[in-house]
């Protein structure tokens, strides 16, 4: 009974350390349970604390871990290790090392990437068609860059602190300040005066205001005269048309001739009518003619009493004379 414990034991310690052993491998050889990993390099100008193990994270998300860690005449070489197979991570990106916080902590790798993401067209890294131009490839090498720290930003205020006593910026910056102090009195002064010059011309705006408010009726005046010498100017040019239009008609030699003609007519009828006043004259002044004359006319008369005797006029009556007034 004890022998077959005893061979128990020593079976199941046996294939503990077979199991072990083939997971060692498994982890070795990069393929854990099926899942494939794949490595690549980064360089750094200091490693800043990384060691074997270190976490390596993408967009905050761990995705990898720090397998190796070698100095070289050039800077530190990072072997890192990614455990997701069909990660891409595409170009241009960086590397950079980080610390839990600013006052310390655990340092480890973060991936950072350079401009937009542009996935269209990228394999997976252990891709034959793998373009270490667009990506990181299985094997690739991506530029790491320093990180800040307490240390180095102490470090940095320390060298600004010392140019600037070695410069005498605490001086210069004195007189500086002197010299925008004086410069903001002479703007003051100035801006007073400017406070002035505008009070003046507020009051030379009223005044001119009145004056134009005075200069209204001449303005109207001015008007109306304007309104008048147009409308005389428009008369006088209707004027002139007019006498253009003249000057024109009588510049037509058929319109003179027409005149001419008018003339001699009028000539004519003047003679004429000249020679029958004569001849009604001699008329008139012949006794036997006028004789004749008021023969017919009293022949006339008494011939027209015989047709119309009843519109003859009757006999006023005896009563109507100057007896009655």
């Amino acid at each position: 009974m004890r022998r077959s414990l005893r061979e128990a034991t020593i079976g199941f310690t046996l294939l503990t350390a077979l199991a072990g052993g083939i997971g060692l491998w498994f982890w070795v050889s990069g393929s854990i349970f099926g899942q494939r990993s794949w490595s690549f390099r980064l360089r750094f100008d200091d490693a800043a604390g990384l060691s074997p193990q270190s976490s390596v994270s993408f967009r905050g998300v761990v995705v990898g871990a720090v397998r190796q860690v070698r100095a070289d005449p050039t800077g530190v070489r990072v072997d890192v290790q990614i455990l997701e197979e069909q990660l891409r991570l595409p170009r241009p990106i960086v590397a950079q090392v980080r610390s839990g916080s600013l006052l310390g902590g655990d340092p480890e790798i973060s991936l950072i990437s350079e401009g937009p993401a542009r996935l269209d067209g990228l394999v997976a890294p252990l891709d034959k068609r793998c373009d270490p131009v667009r990506q990181v490839c299985a094997g690739g090498l991506v530029q790491g860059v320093a990180s800040p720290s307490l240390s180095s930003v102490m470090g940095q205020v320390e060298d600004l602190l010392s140019k600037a006593r070695q410069q005498n910026l605490v001086g210069k910056v004195s007189d500086t300040t002197t010299a925008v102090t004086t410069t903001s009195r002479a703007f003051a002064g100035t801006a007073r005066r400017a406070d002035k010059v505008l009070d003046g011309g507020d009051a030379l705006v009223h005044d001119l205001r009145g004056a134009v408010q005075q200069a209204q009726p001449v303005l109207a005046n001015l008007r109306r005269a304007t309104d008048e010498a147009n409308a005389a100017m428009v008369n006088a040019r209707a004027a002139s048309q007019h006498v253009r239009n003249i000057t024109a008609a009588f510049d037509n030699p058929k319109t003179i001739a027409e005149l001419r003609t008018t003339l001699s007519n009028a000539e004519q009828l003047t003679r004429r009518i000249d020679a029958i006043g004569g001849d009604v004259q001699k008329l008139s002044g012949d006794p036997v003619f006028v004789g004749g004359l008021r023969s017919v006319t009293l022949g006339l008369g008494k011939f027209f009493d015989e047709l119309y005797p009843e519109i003859r006029p009757s006999p006023a009556p005896a009563g109507n004379g100057s007896g009655e007034r």
